[in-house]
């Protein structure tokens, strides 16, 4: 199954060019995939929404906090003219006025806006006649960043380490002042914070051929391997920018995944095992019960929860009542070119996205 062709060859060069959300390029791209699953039998409907760039100024915002954050604190942890409890009352208001900026940037509900004016953007909702059971899910859109998807959860991992390193300093002067050098210590860690969670902010752009060029293929090739009319297929829109055209599908239209299957591709390169990724129970259950299909790839399959610092569009579906699974296949070095413009299609022959859509298929 893996070695055969990838299917849609038309469309290569469509999914290997840059389609960020909201732009011309991605409603080309979207025309085309749309113009692709109407020629295989289904009825395609474009579900339109806005949304606002800003909300990947969420973690860049976040971690610019916590480094104003530490150096405020230096002075109130090493010195002895400070009240003892400062430093953890600063801490405290500081960091959970922060958490609700960055929660309502990303969400699009704070009154701050950063990278232009809002964008229209669209999801395909393909179905033949007959209720849906299982929904094969891709996202269009891409993006590149200061930082590659790996860079990222660096960046993750550094923040979440630098909220434990001012959490510490602020409940140990409970105790009494702070050595000045340790007080300093953790504000370069927020300086350092501040730095990697910078570069999280749009930066040229990427041509997305894995992220998610791939998966897109692996859903066609889906849509293309079965008649069932049960199955059908949604390719979101603005995935990169929060999620945003799965969230708003699954808020309008819940009814469409609760009790429901949905099988996301996102990202399947050439190169490392693949992963059955699921959020809950049910997620876990279609999981294994898909694993034995994937499998017949050729690859070793593995399960597991979504890890932390990475999202992807199962996600909302999950919280709107399906048994949702993301399929990928990548490595260390996968990580290192995507939300670059090193995710081009060099080194990439789509054989496991159209093996992988087929999988999904059954």
């Amino acid at each position: 199954m893996a070695n055969r062709p990838p299917p849609a060859d038309p469309l290569r060069a469509v999914l290997t060019r840059p389609r960020e959300a909201g732009t011309p390029a991605a409603a080309a791209a979207r025309q085309a995939v749309a113009a692709h699953l109407g020629s295989l039998g289904y009825s395609v409907e474009h579900h339109r929404f806005r949304f606002h760039p800003s909300a990947l100024w969420a973690f860049p915002l976040f971690g610019a906090g916590l480094g104003w954050l530490g150096l405020v604190l230096v002075p109130l942890a090493a010195f002895p003219g400070a009240p003892p409890w400062a430093a953890l009352a600063v801490w405290a208001l500081g960091a959970t006025s922060l958490g609700l900026l960055a929660f309502g940037v990303g969400a699009g509900t704070a009154p701050l806006h950063f990278g232009g004016g809002p964008r229209e953007d669209a999801n395909l909702i393909a179905t033949r006649s007959g209720d849906v059971r299982r929904w094969i899910v891709a996202h269009l859109d891409t993006k590149a960043q200061g930082h590659s998807m790996a860079g990222r959860l660096v960046a993750v991992w550094v923040v979440f380490a630098t909220g434990g390193c001012l959490t510490g300093l602020a409940i140990a002067r409970l105790g009494g002042p702070l050595p000045l050098p340790a007080a300093l210590a953790g504000a370069a860690i927020g300086l350092a914070a501040a730095v990697v969670a910078g570069r999280g902010r749009l930066a040229g752009q990427s041509p997305g051929a894995r992220d998610n060029g791939s998966g897109v293929v692996a859903a066609l090739a889906a849509a293309a391997a079965t008649r069932d009319p049960g199955v059908g297929v949604v390719i979101t829109g603005a995935e990169e920018f929060g999620l945003v055209g799965a969230r708003v599908l699954a808020r309008e239209r819940p009814r469409l995944f609760a009790g429901r299957e949905v099988v996301n591709f996102d990202t399947l390169d050439e190169t490392g095992p693949l992963y059955l990724v699921s959020h809950d129970p049910r997620g876990d259950a279609l999981a294994r019960a898909c694993a034995p299909a994937f499998a017949g790839l050729g690859l070793p399959v593995r399960t597991r929860r979504l890890p932390i610092g990475i999202l992807v569009d199962s996600l909302p579906f999950s919280r709107a009542g399906a048994a949702a699974v993301t399929v990928a296949r990548l490595d260390w070095s996968t990580l290192r070119r995507i939300h670059t413009p090193g995710d081009a299609a060099e080194n990439l022959s789509f054989r496991t996205a159209a093996g992988a859509g087929r999988a999904g298929a059954e």
